[in-house]
């Protein structure tokens, strides 16, 4: 039974109001543009009044994707001049990195927020006067400092800058995306609104339902990749996973250290053999598995008196020698192998995992996407927070 706060009908099956109208939109710390993909996504007509991202591969993503001038795209938001679209904004969007915060001052408010880039989103607010705005950022940000950071984030939307705030942490697993990933998000509104957040919702895909049919081999791991992903130290630690129905966590260096999330492929019969390592993706200690050297030896069509000694997948073990020890070191042993190939996510996985549709162009290389799709806010959320807030209310008619 649906919690009885809930009164509306569910965020999934609402209607937009108005959706003739234009979202007249500002984008901060902007990257591959989740809010501009989103507000793509419902349809919705949006006019980009200003955007930023100091990455230069963010520009090329961004401006392959939409809709913007260079005169309305600053690379540096100290820069950003967002006074002549007081009033005008009717939506603005940004997580802005705040791990410089300096928390010297007594009231707790904008003044101590110097030397960060929070502060330079809350000018921005201040400078444009937004209907609504969305700051996203780290879960963590709550007890950062004890929780003074966000009580000076807080207080600097609610006191000096005067919007009525609501916040919650949310995970992309509760509103269709299957990541695990945990974000706050922080809603301002100019005036008084009673909101609340968007109610989770089952989760009806698993992570295989975004896979790519055919890949480049390119993206198969390496010997010394896949001792480090099957490693029972990262794994039980969840910094790798193989095969899972939930991704862990993107990050924008998930990929390229080779941590996060790694799909096993068997080889199927009279597949093509790979030079590729094989690997079982089941829990085998790593000590059992054999060196390079041995590997080869036994693999190796063997001499006249040994070729039947180096045979692998028996049906039937042959007899077990009492030296074990001495038969493992003379490579004269029964084996097996389960041939298959661990392979890293695609850049193009990693963005429908983000919430990232298939017409997304992608412009800029492997690693700089990988990057841009750990850095960015998951699409699907981003459109349950503009349902359910009925985004159309803060459009603006055409003239």
């Amino acid at each position: 039974m649906r919690d009885k706060i809930y009164d509306n009908p569910l965020w999934t099956e609402r209607e937009f109001s108005h959706p003739e109208r234009t979202i007249r939109l500002g984008s901060l710390f902007s990257g591959i543009g989740a809010i501009e993909h989103a507000l793509k996504r419902l349809n919705l007509k949006t006019e980009i009044l200003f955007a930023s991202d100091v990455d230069t591969n963010c520009k090329k993503s961004y401006f392959a994707n939409y809709e913007i001038t260079e005169d309305r795209w600053c690379p540096d938001v100290h820069e950003l001049n967002a006074k002549p679209y007081r009033y005008q904004c009717d939506l603005l969007v940004g997580g802005a990195p705040c791990q410089a915060f300096s928390l010297v001052g007594k009231r707790r408010g904008f003044d101590d927020t110097r030397g960060t880039l929070f502060r330079e989103f809350a000018r921005v607010v201040k400078e444009c006067k937004p209907k609504v705005f969305i700051f996203e950022n780290v879960r963590g940000m709550l007890n950062h400092n004890k929780g003074v950071t966000w009580e000076v984030i807080k207080n600097t939307f609610e006191q000096d800058l005067h919007y009525d705030i609501h916040f919650q942490v949310l995970n992309s697993r509760n509103y269709g995306i299957p990541q695990n990933r945990e974000r706050l998000f922080c809603l301002g509104f100019r005036k008084k609104t009673d909101f609340i957040f968007p109610e989770p919702i089952s989760l009806e895909y698993k992570m295989y339902d975004f896979l790519q049919d055919t890949f480049d081999s390119s993206y198969f791991l390496n010997e010394k990749g896949v001792k480090f992903v099957t490693s029972h130290k990262n794994r039980e630690k969840r910094y790798t996973q193989i095969n899972g129905d939930v991704q862990l966590c993107q990050k924008r260096n998930q990929q390229f250290n080779w941590h996060g999330d790694f799909i096993y492929h068997p080889l199927i019969q009279g597949e093509e053999e790979y030079d590729e390592f094989i690997f079982d993706v089941s829990e085998v200690e790593e000590k059992y598995f054999l060196s390079e050297k041995v590997k080869k030896y036994v693999l190796s069509p063997g001499t006249k008196n040994f070729r039947t000694s180096t045979k692998t997948d028996l049906d039937v073990a042959r007899p077990l020698l009492q030296s074990m020890h001495k038969m493992h070191r003379a490579g004269v042993d029964n084996y097996v192998t389960n041939k298959g190939r661990i392979r890293k996510l695609t850049p193009r996985e990693c963005l429908r995992l983000m919430g990232f549709k298939d017409w997304f162009k992608i412009v800029v290389s492997d690693t700089s996407m990988y990057q841009e799709a750990g850095n960015s806010i998951v699409v699907d959320v981003l459109i349950a927070i503009l349902k359910q807030m009925d985004i159309t209310k803060y459009g603006t008619d055409e003239d």
